[in-house]
């Protein structure tokens, strides 16, 4: 065969494939130009995804790739807004907390400089006395909460024996039992259970759980001490306004406890030093009765 006579098949060809090309390279730069336009014009509040109008591998990638980014981020935006609502609901629901004793004890405040009655008085006073107990009570969890959230925040761990730290939390609290005519029923192993822990750390997770028990208990506490786990389990007298998934969450309480004194900041703080502790946490409802068990490492 004559290749003088092959060569305008051969130039057509190479004419055709360098236009096919062409046209591929300019689709593929509109196509480059119309994704980028749409990430830089695209409202970040949108579910808009983009779309592929080149349908090759490579590019079907990228849009797969684009449009997962654009659901994280979307994800991530979503998680974002609501946590600033349960914030507000939280700042909102816990400046009701602190401005309601605050409002009784400047009521009885009054009442005892209006009051000649030097026993009514101390009693007026008495009164006043507890109601700023409780707000310190507040701004005290407010501030802890605070101080855990930091991410500067460490606690140095050394051997500690965790029943020791146990019963002076306990005993700091004897006071709160003996107003609600309470005794905790305790049950501690006969060896000691030594972890790594920091003792001050981990007598406000004790007390934290402690209070809470007295706060929403329906009768005292049983506190069990068994291998390397402790748990304090008590009633509850509306388990179905407890959600245990929920029970660590800032400012969570239940739906009939909003009418109490409490913060719902101390579970959360409990998960924060439990964390920093490397300390296992979990709740458990079981009818009427509700446990949150700790496990502490070797």
């Amino acid at each position: 065969m004559d290749l003088t006579a092959c060569l305008p098949l051969v130039v057509l060809a190479l004419a055709i494939a360098v236009v096919v090309l062409a046209v591929q390279l300019i689709r593929s730069e509109r196509e480059l130009r119309s994704i980028a336009r749409f990430l830089a014009e695209r409202d970040t509040a949108s579910n808009t995804r983009v779309t592929i109008g080149v349908h090759t591998r490579g590019f079907v990638r990228l849009g797969q790739a684009v449009n997962r980014l654009i659901d994280r981020h979307q994800g991530e935006r979503i998680a974002a807004e609501e946590g600033k609502r349960d914030l507000r609901r939280g700042l909102t629901y816990l400046s009701h907390d602190i401005r309601t004793p605050l409002a009784g004890a400047q009521g009885y405040a009054q009442l005892a400089s209006e009051e000649h009655d030097p026993e009514a008085r101390a009693r007026y006073l008495d009164v006043v006395a507890r109601r700023l107990d409780d707000v310190e009570g507040l701004l005290d969890q407010l501030y802890a909460y605070a101080q855990v959230q930091d991410p500067d925040y460490r606690v140095e761990r050394e051997p500690v024996e965790v029943n020791e730290v146990l019963a002076e939390a306990l005993a700091s609290l004897y006071a709160q039992f003996k107003q609600r005519s309470w005794q905790p029923v305790i049950q501690l192993e006969d060896k000691p259970l030594v972890a790594p822990s920091n003792a001050d750390a981990l007598g406000r997770v004790f007390r934290n759980l402690a209070v809470n028990a007295l706060r929403y208990g329906s009768e005292a506490p049983r506190i069990v001490q068994r291998g390397r786990e402790v748990s304090f389990s008590n009633r509850v007298a509306d388990p179905d306004s407890i959600d245990a998934d929920r029970l660590f969450e800032r400012f969570y309480q239940g739906s009939t406890a909003r009418s109490s004194e409490g913060s719902g900041l101390g579970l959360a703080i409990v998960a924060e030093l439990a964390k920093a502790l490397s300390l296992g946490l979990a709740a458990h409802l079981e009818a009427d009765e509700l446990t949150i068990t700790l496990t502490f490492p070797e």
